[in-house]
């Protein structure tokens, strides 16, 4: 079996799919994408096909080394992205070469199920209880929301107040027998995440994610020692090399992103080795539905795996959203807050090529929301 053909399409709203298929007719599917980047990641996946094209599929960890350590620069959001993308594609393959869900090759099921989590709120959280109340509506028994929207660096009691208020509001909705997870994004300056975290310890979080941006990595540790809240990081670290910096500070979850840290095969080995410090994996996934099968099939073949994060009804979902380019949208259907094994092979989704193609035609060019401060500086979203 060969590779003949390597193909990328931009689709609404902000993903890029990645179709690869044989000399023996089957087809693969990954998802590579840097949010707001992904031309990019498409042009580093034509590169990557050079070498691709005409090799065997079956061959994923080999081809894994190559594209990852076969050029003199190595590493960052753009490389790791595509290689991603690569790997779920082949993954996807040798799944449907055998007959089995790739969990199945990744040492089989640990469960039978997966918790699931859907986002509320928007980038600037609002009427975050009437959003809450929906998603306990339908099933759902946990959801993340944004603390806050722009933040300095040093923040005025009643900015505070607001913040700890709407996770308050949410908290009332889910009550006691659900989960809220709170996203810093890593709005928050080190000294606000610590007093933020102090004040919400009460509404007891499941966690609060990304509490600093990823340059400050080395001090996660001190926000961790102020804490009780557990703290979740990881979906901007592409590598288990990044993860080794923080795993030993007293994280509690692991976030990988099966479209931007190596896809499969280094998300699985991510999962292992914080299973080694006793931390949990919860992998990032506001995308599309390739990269929530591919997450799918690493939670049910890792047992740490806590909870997956899904894209559906999403704030960024303008004009498209999850189960649009699925030929069965049935496979990520959800009862009492979780989703079941997939069992079909590969990947466990079918995707409906000619509506990829159709929304391909128009494609996308979303960008990230640049922020300002009300002085006119920079603002992290």
């Amino acid at each position: 079996m060969k590779i003949t053909s390597i193909k990328t399409y931009l689709i609404e709203p902000r993903w890029l799919f990645l179709r690869v298929e044989t000399d023996d007719g089957i087809v693969g599917w990954g998802e590579p994408v840097v949010e707001g980047r992904a031309h990019t990641v498409a042009a580093a996946v034509d590169e990557m096909s050079d070498y691709l094209i005409g090799a065997d599929p079956t061959r994923i960890e080999d081809h894994w080394q190559v594209l990852t350590k076969g050029g003199f620069y190595r590493g960052g959001p753009i490389l790791s992205s595509a290689v991603a993308g690569i790997d779920q594609a082949l993954w996807d393959i040798r799944g449907k070469s055998l007959g089995v869900p790739v969990h199945e090759l990744l040492g089989g099921a640990v469960r039978d199920t997966m918790r699931i989590y859907c986002w509320i709120g928007g980038d600037e959280p609002t009427e975050v209880g009437e959003e809450a109340a929906r998603q306990v509506e339908a099933g759902l028994t946990a959801v993340k929301m944004n603390a806050t929207g722009r933040m300095r660096p040093l923040e005025t009691t009643a900015q505070i107040q607001a913040a700890v208020d709407r996770v308050a509001a949410v908290r009332e909705v889910m009550g006691p027998d659900r989960d809220v997870a709170v996203d810093f994004h890593g709005r928050i300056s080190p000294a606000v995440a610590r007093v933020l975290c102090r004040e919400l310890e009460p509404l007891q979080p499941m966690f609060v994610e990304e509490p600093v941006v990823p340059e400050l990595s080395a001090d996660i540790g001190k926000i961790c020692a102020s804490t009780t809240i557990p703290i979740a990081t990881g979906e901007r670290l592409f590598s288990r090399w990044d993860f080794r910096d923080v795993l030993p500070q007293g994280v509690a979850v692991v976030q990988p992103d099966l479209s931007h840290a190596g896809g499969i095969s280094e998300c699985r080995r991510i999962a292992a080795f914080a299973e080694a410090y006793g931390v949990a994996l919860a992998p990032h996934c506001p995308l599309g539905p390739v990269s929530l099968a591919a997450s799918l099939q690493v939670d049910f073949a890792s047992p740490n795996a806590l909870i997956q994060e899904t894209s559906l009804g999403i704030h960024y979902n303008q004009g498209s959203d999850l189960l649009d380019y699925l030929a069965d949208p049935a496979v990520f259907a959800f009862a009492d807050g979780y989703v079941q094994r997939p069992t079909a092979p590969g990947l466990g989704v079918e995707i409906d090529e000619a509506a990829v193609a159709k929304a391909a035609e128009t494609g996308h060019r979303w960008r990230s929301p640049i922020w300002r401060h009300e002085d006119g500086g920079f603002a992290e979203w």
